[in-house]
């Protein structure tokens, strides 16, 4: 799953390990959530974008093939 994660992370002036303390994850997380190695539960998804004060899909893009699997 691609995200926006990163970019946004940045405009809010945060590090890795300030963004992940303050949703109570590990800075690893974070990094792997922007690298798009772990796509995240339901509940971090709502934490972030209430953090954002975005909505989910703007933080993460939710792609599908012709086949309708996610791709």
């Amino acid at each position: 799953m691609k995200n926006n994660l990163e970019e946004i992370r940045k405009k809010f002036n945060y590090t890795q390990e300030e963004l992940a303390d303050k949703l109570g994850v590990s800075r690893q997380t974070i990094n792997s959530l922007e690298n798009g190695k772990y796509n995240p539960s339901i509940q971090l998804a709502f934490k972030l974008a209430r953090l954002f004060k975005t909505s989910i899909e703007l933080l993460f893009i939710f792609e599908e093939d012709d086949n309708g699997k996610e791709s």
